[in-house]
């Protein structure tokens, strides 16, 4: 048996805003808006060969509190290859108003990263 992770989705309250920001920054390809007639509306993000976000929107979006300590999904991380790209996209990230929820450093566990977020408040790690 060969498993994977075909893809991971993401609810968007601006879905334009939001695909645009994986786009952007971290140098994705966005394929064909799907939609339907219940108000669902998505599209599929990809990051190389095998690597896919779905960014979707309803209009029946409720808005939930993003909390770091709660259960469920905490983020989604990039690689993207060396300590001065990780700084760089932070940057750019930081000064187009988005949030910085901690900034490039060493972690404990050994990997160099920083903690940004996205248009709806989602934690996004950028790490080598």
């Amino acid at each position: 048996m060969n498993i994977g992770i075909a893809h991971v989705a993401v609810y968007a309250s601006d879905l334009e805003a939001t695909k645009d920001f994986y786009v952007k920054y971290f140098n994705g390809k966005c394929g064909e808006r799907y939609e339907n007639q219940d108000g669902f509306s998505s599209y599929f993000v990809s990051f190389g060969d095998t690597v896919r976000l779905e960014v979707m929107h309803s209009l029946h979006l409720k808005r939930q509190q993003i909390d770091e300590h709660a259960s469920g999904w905490s983020h989604v991380a990039f690689s993207v290859g060396d300590k001065e790209t990780v700084m760089s996209i932070t940057e750019k990230i930081t000064s187009a108003g988005y949030a910085l929820y901690s900034p490039p450093r060493e972690t404990g566990d050994g990997y160099f990263e920083s903690c940004v977020a996205d248009p709806d408040g989602n934690r996004v790690e950028i790490t080598i």
